[in-house]
């Protein structure tokens, strides 16, 4: 009698303990379902915020260098030096983030690595900004916008090959619209728009060329970058932003004064037809639009899928 009492009793502790292990198991299971929730709305929040800086500034600057170009502007190494002239803003946010994270890797060589990737892609960069005023001096605002978004269909195989990044319908559905429309809009170009056929064709080209120029930077810029950095923090990504521009400026800078475009700045801006207030503040605002769209980011390994 009492080892049938005995025997009952375990059963019953043995029982208690499975249930207590269960709630507690479930309540571990909802806590990190509600984490794993709350991390994805605030990575939508994020992406939803830096989507609408990027077309605003896309808009903005590109309507403000079409403006340029309509109303007297000629200078194409002014076009394309305002597109990086806009790094100065970051300053602020380094020196916050540089008191909040202190560099502690005093490792030459790996800054002897990131050097030469700044004066690599910063170069590169140049010969795109480039591209693009040529282009957007010889195309309409809404052509150009149009070839530009062709960049995203380059950039999602540049990713696919360079960093495995997954091609979804989706992004292929995209890449079959822009391209289709890139290539209507090549085969119809307008004699009575602002440009001839032939500046047409050689607007197409350059912005073309420029858009997939910047894809492929971007994609190796990740590679690259993801292989000399060991963190891949705010501080390191607002670094290269900076750097890059910087080095992006002053090869531009050397442009203008090598090729003499230069001399002629001052007659452009009393020659400008809405005065010389709107022509310093057409360049301004067009380096803060395009200051918007500047920035690139490497995702974390948990962001990429």
């Amino acid at each position: 009698m009492e080892e049938a009492q005995e025997n009952q009793l375990n059963i019953q502790i043995q029982e208690t303990k499975q249930t207590s292990l269960e709630f507690h198991g479930d309540g571990n299971i909802n806590s990190n379902k509600t984490s794993s929730k709350l991390k994805q709305r605030k990575r939508w929040f994020h992406l939803a915020i830096f989507s609408i800086l990027v077309l605003c500034g896309q808009l903005t600057a590109t309507l403000l260098g079409r403006l340029y170009y309509e109303k007297g502007g000629k200078s194409k190494y002014m076009a394309a030096l305002v597109q990086c002239a806009g790094f100065p803003i970051l300053l602020p946010l380094l020196c916050v983030t540089s008191r909040k994270n202190p560099m502690t890797d005093t490792n030459l060589s790996m800054k002897l690595s990131l050097a030469a990737l700044y004066i690599i892609f910063g170069t590169f960069l140049a010969l795109i900004c480039l591209l693009y005023a040529v282009g957007l001096k010889n195309l309409p605002a809404s052509t150009f916008s149009l070839i530009c978004a062709s960049q995203l269909g380059i950039n999602a195989f540049s990713s696919y090959f360079l960093n495995s990044q997954k091609l979804t319908p989706y992004i292929l559905n995209s890449i079959l619209l822009l391209t289709t429309s890139s290539i209507l809009l090549v085969l119809q170009s307008d004699s009575t728009g602002p440009s001839t056929e032939g500046k047409y064709v050689l607007g197409f080209i350059c912005t073309l060329s420029g858009a997939a120029g910047y894809a492929l930077q971007l994609s190796l810029a990740q590679r690259a970058y993801g292989k000399v950095l060991k963190r891949q923090t705010i501080k390191e990504i607002l670094n290269v932003i900076f750097y890059e521009s910087l080095v992006t400026t002053c090869t531009l800078l050397v442009g203008l004064f090598v090729s003499g475009e230069w001399k002629t700045l001052k007659a452009e801006m009393h020659e400008f037809q809405l005065g010389k207030k709107s022509y310093v503040m057409i360049l301004y605002c067009e380096c803060a639009g395009y200051s918007n769209i500047s920035g690139r980011g490497f995702p974390r390994e948990d962001d990429r899928d």
